[in-house]
């Protein structure tokens, strides 16, 4: 059945995939990862301590680049809260030759908040490997806010309007170049709140950008209600759903919730990432094996999955698409 327009997906008293109790992938889930891209890893090197507000990382870059190329999957995106990753990527594009790695920049505090010299930085890095410009997320005020945190928020916007900063923002991610790549950037939506995160949308629309995508919509702190989700693909944005929120303490709803609102939206509308790489959860590309094998079990055809998964992130990313091996 799908959900009502404007339901708010409910939280389960208890986690549905307990940490520790989670079944392996199977080898025909993990056969569906050919072709992948996970458009969302945390990995080190990252940082941890006092002041980071984020968990250890369970492995680096080049970890998970040789991960990628064993479970044959096309490549991932790094993304850390802190930092840009374009350098990062690069580095492990050239360590492990036949993964395609790239980087995000997400717009917090050591970023300079919403920062145009810090986009413009990010696409010049050698190697084209920039890729997403991502809204606040850790430091972003319903971040913040949904965690009871005492400290500055980086806004986006006051009184239901979008700060000037933010569009001027919004303008240099459409206007930046890639250092050799012909690819522009795309956009994410990080951790804003929903009213804010349609109000990006619109207006990096209006601004011509491309590729957008709302940042695990149906996950805490965004807490998208149906309408909202169908909203944002209505304006164009693709809608992550992550695998990393049906495991283990961070799960913030079921399965049939989860399935079902991939249903109610289409695959086309959806990508499917991980949000992995924390130390003590499962590894990233197991988690996308996991949910794939689920999903198809719930009556996605292996097409599908293939769409969320492969095709949808590659078109993300400005890739073309690889023809399906059977």
């Amino acid at each position: 059945m799908a959900l009502a327009p404007g339901l708010l997906l409910a939280r389960p008293a208890w986690a549905q995939f307990p940490l520790g109790r989670l079944p392996p992938p199977t080898p025909a889930d993990r056969a569906m990862l050919r072709g992948a891209i996970d458009i969302h890893t945390h990995l080190d090197p990252d940082s941890f301590g006092p002041h980071s507000v984020q968990a250890r990382r369970a492995l680096d870059v080049i970890d998970m680049a040789e991960r990628a190329k064993k479970a044959g999957m096309r490549g991932f995106v790094i993304k850390q809260h802190y930092d840009q990753t374009a350098q990062l990527a690069y580095l492990a594009s050239k360590a492990v030759p036949g993964v395609e790695v790239f980087g995000q920049l997400c717009l917090n505090h050591p970023m300079g908040g919403l920062n145009p010299a810090a986009v413009y930085h990010f696409g010049e890095v050698k190697g084209g490997r920039a890729r997403i410009v991502s809204m606040p997320t850790w430091d972003s005020e319903k971040n913040i806010t949904s965690r009871g945190q005492d400290r500055p928020p980086v806004r986006v916007s006051k009184d239901g309007e979008l700060l000037a900063e933010t569009k001027a923002v919004i303008a240099a991610i459409a206007k930046a170049d890639v250092r050799d790549s012909d690819v522009r950037l795309a956009l994410a939506t990080g951790h804003l709140s929903p009213a804010e995160a349609l109000m990006v949308i619109r207006e990096a629309k209006r601004q011509g950008i491309a590729r957008v995508f709302v940042t695990h919509a149906i996950g805490h702190p965004i807490d998208m209600t149906m309408a909202q989700m169908q909203e944002a693909v209505r304006l164009g944005a693709q809608i992550e759903f992550v695998a990393g929120f049906l495991i283990g303490q961070r799960a913030s709803f079921t399965f049939d919730q989860y399935a079902r609102a991939i249903r109610t939206l289409g695959p086309d509308h959806v990508i499917l990432s991980s949000d992995g790489g924390q130390l003590g959860q499962v590894m990233p590309d197991d988690m996308i094996a996991m949910v794939a094998g689920l999903l198809r079990g719930r009556g996605f055809t292996a097409a599908e999955v293939r769409r969320m998964t492969a095709d949808n992130p590659a078109a993300l990313l400005g890739l073309p698409p690889v023809p399906t091996q059977n």
